[in-house]
């Protein structure tokens, strides 16, 4: 039985199809694992979203527990508590969805930044002196407001402290800047400062960066949401990170 030759001209078919064949197969094979690396990131990030608003409410409910004078200041300690525990509900979904590759979606609403971060400061407070610091809050009069999602920027805001108690050291400020029409969400600490540049700390992938590098990164895709930026400040002594929103009045007039 005889077979018929193939000249070279199809040898050469032959080849580049199985190469094709090859590429396809390594590009669908890329592309479904970076789809599955972006899911892992997505549910790296929700449970991240998870500890740190649950450890500030336990000391919360702990010094509740305590308060037996029922002092003026419980009823402050008890919102803060839940705004963390509001924080962990909207994990736990953001965890829900991670499966189809997505978060929860953002709920606007109009948002005091002066009651939200009384809020946070009063609820990552005892975090700061369980480290052996402090938490100072400054506020200016009038604070305005901004349109977004109370529990997203309370996520954004409790990450910042995070970080400033965890990496910082001694005290740690809270300050809101009015700037024109924008108002301005900083936090500073005395701490080493920041191990890289905000664009190094924020940038995919997450791997090998640690804790507040996804803090960071979580922050800094909430304030782009909320049509604002999340930047570093350059500071004297430590970490002074910000963010940076345009309030409800510079949103009416654009």
């Amino acid at each position: 039985m005889s077979v018929a030759p193939v000249d070279h001209g199809q040898w050469i078919a032959l080849a580049m199809s199985g190469w094709a064949f090859a590429v396809v197969v390594i590009a669908t094979a890329i592309l479904s694992l970076r789809r599955s690396e972006a899911r892992m990131e997505l549910v790296a990030r929700a449970a991240h979203e998870i500890r740190g608003p649950l450890f500030a409410a336990r000391l919360g409910i702990h010094l509740i527990a305590r308060d037996e004078s029922k002092r003026a200041g419980s009823p402050a300690r008890a919102a803060a508590v839940d705004l963390e525990l509001r924080r962990t509900t909207l994990a736990l979904a953001d965890l829900d969805a991670a499966r189809f590759g997505r978060r929860a979606l953002d709920a606007r609403t109009t948002v005091d930044i002066g009651d939200l971060l009384r809020s946070s400061a009063v609820a990552w407070r005892p975090v700061a002196l369980a480290a052996g610091g402090d938490l100072e809050l400054r506020l200016p009069v009038g604070c305005p407001a901004v349109s977004g999602d109370r529990v997203r920027l309370s996520q954004a805001c409790g990450n910042l402290l995070a970080n400033a108690i965890e990496h910082g050291s001694g005290q740690v400020q809270l300050c809101a800047v009015a700037v024109d029409d924008r108002i301005r969400i900083e936090v500073s600490d005395d701490g080493p400062g920041l191990p890289a540049s905000m664009a190094e700390l924020t940038r995919r992938p997450r791997s090998g960066r640690g804790s507040r590098g996804r803090g960071l990164a979580i922050v800094a895709e909430i304030a782009h949401r909320h049509g604002g930026q999340l930047a570093s400040i350059p500071n004297t002594r430590g970490a002074r990170v910000a963010i940076d929103l345009p309030t409800v009045s510079n949103l009416t007039a654009a």
